[in-house]
């Protein structure tokens, strides 16, 4: 699975790590739809920090179809609701 982080880059993680990473998703989402946003800055650093630590990052200058973005470590809560489908930030 390809995964971009926005501002940052692409990383290629293992299928494997999906299920970690859709577990996240879950708890991102829920803190968003509850407006925790102690929880939403929490785990959406724990989410980027697993893509980072369990990815492989790609060349600069590579530039493949990415199945996963990232909103970036800075991205406010608001700007994440925006770019959420009703499945979430990882496709179910």
């Amino acid at each position: 699975m390809i995964v971009r982080i926005m501002g940052e880059g692409q990383w290629k993680l293992a299928d494997d790590r999906f299920t970690e990473l859709n577990t996240l998703d879950a708890e991102l989402l829920a803190e968003m739809e509850s407006g925790d946003e102690d929880g939403f800055r929490r785990t959406l650093g724990a989410l980027l920090d697993a893509v980072r630590r369990f990815g492989d990052p790609l060349p600069d200058d590579s530039l493949e179809p990415s199945e996963l973005i990232l909103p970036s470590a800075d991205a406010t809560l608001e700007e994440v609701r925006e770019m959420l489908s009703d499945d979430g930030l990882i496709p179910g």
